[in-house]
């Protein structure tokens, strides 16, 4: 205390003292408030780093797309400087820090130039170094808007120091290169050499990296303002050919990535920085991608918009392709129609006969009448149609598969039963069957659930491998999980056998379809209700194929039938991957035997036919009439007839047939009798609605159907 006492009493007459005091006093203040904020190390900013991009690869390393899932800026992987190329290194430091390795966090020289020009009213010169703006990128506070006070330029400066003692000037070079701030959102050179170039940035020439670095004062020029300050920096180069550049680096984003598989990208790629290694085969996707787009363009957008492929490796379920869509005419180009859940059609059939083979209560020749049905639901009464509204009668197993006739379906399922066929599927995979059997009734059998392409493919998948079904895998490091058995494999072979049995369904497709190929393969066509979801579904020995068409927003497909509209795509993505070895049938299981079958009938021609040991038969004849149960065959229920005004009404009538055992059972129409069911009965056309009932002898009803009839084609009020 006495010295500062005795220090005090020197000063206190001492002006020059007092002077030093005040000296000491405002260098000390001075250093306290221009103290710059803590900045983080080299190893901190690079671990930190975060892009805004995800990678999607396919199984060989070879990109497939790129998907952004962060939106504050744009930034791709952090860039080395090694990685960053010579020529872009050299002209950042050109044009923004040409003494960059020879300073100390400030250029003295430039920044009396630039105190010169402001003294003497010339035009402003920049004297901020990479250094200085680094620290400003790590200290956002040290640029804020306004901050150009002496104070805000001392903090920056001494923040530049700190940054070259603690950082080497490689890392301070690379740090910056990554933190700069070039078009629009996009941050750092690896991003910016994407989007202005479509390059990487080690790729860069001369002129593209000077074009790149003459942005960084600002962003936000024009394309002449950009050239101009580019050839300033670059003497001898050609000022109009950097000009012409600069418009063509200004234009919309060239981006790098080929985009080849943007909904998977979507489904997998969730998270900042992610590279996800695919089981995707590049080259799959690509042929896949370009039949849908061929057969989409050739049909048009008034006819279906969109569509979706995916292509199996039989052997491991990997996923070789997966296309949700192509774009082009599609108003809903960003949904995913391979994952979509879409009505299945006539495309689950196969799996409903596999299982009644499979218990031996239908084999192949198995006759199954192909005639109207109404069957009693909760409901109301369900009138299953074939696709072309005509019936062939009594038909076989084999013809009824390959034809992909409705009727013979739904009587196969009545036989197994809703409720197991239902749990069938599910244990297949079709897990979007949320409902019981009861929900979903028997129009089950034509595909009435919705499911969605990967579930059909691995479905199908099963029956390439003789009723094993193992997940599929999307990713590389998806486990590899043991294949379970879920159908005999002789009934599989059998059904399989059918797809792929061109004679067989020759009524309905023809014999020279999109479905036959120069090799074996076996398929399966469908369509949903009201034309709104097309399938085709096949496999080879070592592929299974499936595609859909139609439109996403709900909308009905316009003149498309199955072989007119997945079926080509099918077709060219099968030739594509079988074009070095042709598709083998599948080895035949053992359990089966083959004998010569004769149809009393007629309607089909003596053929060998495959069995399940113990269902040979070697002559197959539909039902008597005398076993049939009675009912209605016409008119069917829930028809609509209408009254031609050009004919007299005495000579329009409406014929009614009923099958079965019925010579004693009559007919009533609205209550009132008829008379014998087999006595060729007329029914007048009178207007309005009515019930035609089938009466056993005790006056019973054993069948009714309800039908309508109208007066010139137009109901009351129309």
């Amino acid at each position: 205390m006495g010295t500062l006492n005795r220090l005090w009493t020197q000063l206190r007459g001492n002006r020059l003292g007092w002077l030093t005091l005040a000296a000491i006093a405002l260098l000390s203040l001075g250093w306290t408030i221009t103290a710059p904020p803590p900045l983080p190390d080299f190893k901190d900013v690079q671990a930190k780093w975060q892009p805004s991009e995800s990678w999607l690869y396919d199984r060989d390393g070879q990109l497939l797309d790129e998907r952004r899932v962060a939106f504050a800026a744009r930034r791709l992987g952090w860039a080395s400087r090694d990685s960053v190329g010579a020529p872009l290194r050299s002209a950042v430091i050109a044009q923004e820090d040409h003494r960059f390795f020879s300073h100390g966090g400030v250029d003295w020289i430039a920044a009396s130039g630039a105190i010169k020009a402001r003294l003497t009213g010339q035009s402003r010169r920049g004297a901020s170094t990479l250094t200085m703006q680094l620290a400003a990128f790590l200290a956002p506070s040290l640029s804020a808007p306004g901050a150009r006070s002496w104070r805000d330029k001392a903090r920056q400066v001494r923040a530049a120091w700190a940054l070259e003692r603690g950082w080497s000037k490689a890392q301070i070079l690379e740090a910056y290169l990554n933190l700069a701030h070039f078009r629009g959102e996009t941050q750092g050179v690896a991003a910016a050499a994407s989007q202005l170039f479509g390059k990487a940035p080690a790729a860069l020439d001369k002129r593209e990296a000077g074009l790149m670095a003459a942005l960084l004062p600002d962003p936000a020029a024009s394309a002449s303002r950009v050239a101009a300050r580019a050839c300033r920096h670059m003497p001898g180069e050609d000022c109009a050919m950097l000009a012409a550049k600069a418009a063509r680096m200004l234009l919309p984003e060239q981006r790098l990535d080929p985009g080849l598989a943007p909904h998977l990208a979507a489904h997998l790629l969730d998270k900042p920085g992610m590279r996800i290694t695919s089981t995707i085969s590049a080259q799959v996707q690509q042929i896949a991608t370009q039949a849908l787009s061929h057969q989409l363009q050739g049909l048009g957008p008034k006819r279906a918009r969109d569509g979706a492929v995916v292509v199996l490796d039989n052997a491991s379920g990997d996923v070789l392709a997966y296309v949700g869509g192509v774009g082009l005419g599609s108003t809903a180009a960003q949904v995913d129609g391979a994952g979509a859940l879409r009505q299945a059609g006539s495309t689950l059939k196969p799996f409903l006969y596999a299982r009644l083979i499979e218990r031996k209560w239908l084999t192949a020749a198995s006759i199954l009448d192909d005639s109207p049905v109404q069957l009693d639901t909760a409901s109301g009464l369900y009138v299953p149609r074939n696709y072309d509204n005509a019936f062939l009668g009594p038909v076989s197993v084999r013809r009824a598969l390959a034809n992909s006739l409705n009727v013979p379906a739904v009587r196969a399922l009545v036989l197994g039963g809703v409720q197991e066929f239902r749990d069938q599927l599910w244990d297949l995979g079709y897990t979007g069957l949320s409902g019981d059997g009861d929900y979903y009734g028997f129009s089950l059998a034509l595909g009435s659930a919705e499911v969605t392409l990967l579930q059909q493919a691995n479905a199908y998948r099963t029956l390439a491998n003789l009723g094993q079904w193992s997940p599929t895998r999307l990713r590389s490091d998806d486990l590899r999980t043991a294949s379970r058995p879920m159908i005999d494999p002789a009934a599989v072979w059998i059904t399989a056998d059918i797809l792929s049995d061109a004679s067989a369904r020759a009524t309905t497709f023809g014999t020279d379809s999109a479905l036959r190929l120069p090799f074996w393969s076996a398929a399966k066509t469908g369509t949903s209700k009201a034309m709104r979801d097309n399938w085709c579904v096949g496999f080879t020995d070592r592929f299974t194929v499936a595609v859909w068409v139609g439109n996403l927003e709900g909308d009905p497909m316009r003149a498309v039938s199955g072989t007119s509209g997945a079926a080509p795509v099918w077709r060219d993505v099968m030739l594509a991957l079988h074009r070095d070895r042709p598709g083998q049938p599948p080895q035949r299981p053992i359990g089966l035997n083959q004998t010569r079958v004769i149809f009393a009938s007629g309607r089909e021609p003596p053929r060998t036919e495959w069995f399940l040991v113990g269902t040979d038969q070697s002559s197959l004849a539909e039902a008597p009439a005398a076993t049939r149960r009675p009912h209605i065959a016409n008119p069917v229920s829930g028809s609509v007839y209408a009254v031609d005004p050009d004919i007299p009404v005495g000579s329009q009538a409406l014929g009614v047939t009923v099958n079965g055992a019925a010579d004693a059972f009559r007919l009533a129409l609205d209550g009132r009798n008829l008379g014998l069911a087999k006595a060729g009965v007329q029914l007048p056309l009178l207007p309005g609605s009515h019930i035609l009932a089938l009466l056993d002898q005790s006056g019973r009803a054993v069948d009714q159907v309800r039908f309508t009839v109208l007066i010139g084609g137009k109901g009351k009020g129309e």
